[in-house]
């Protein structure tokens, strides 16, 4: 799975904070975010994924905690 995510990325020149779908797919259901281990992008790639997730979740387009997780 991870595999064509980071294949997509490779593709990709901007990662845009507005592609949520894009950035739940780094997102585990209790709302953390993958560590790179697991994802099996690049550090520099990690860093702007991880950018990317937490302005999405201050500008409320993601959400901090999965309500789903909680209940």
């Amino acid at each position: 799975m991870y595999s064509l995510l980071f294949q997509s990325l490779n593709s990709m020149k901007l990662i845009h904070i507005k592609d949520i779908d894009l950035l739940r797919k780094f997102i585990s259901d209790q709302g953390k975010i993958f560590p790179r281990r697991m994802t099996g992008l690049s550090c520099k790639q990690q860093k702007k994924i991880t950018k990317a997730i937490k302005q999405a979740r201050v500008l409320s387009l993601l959400p901090f905690v999965n309500q789903e997780a909680i209940s």
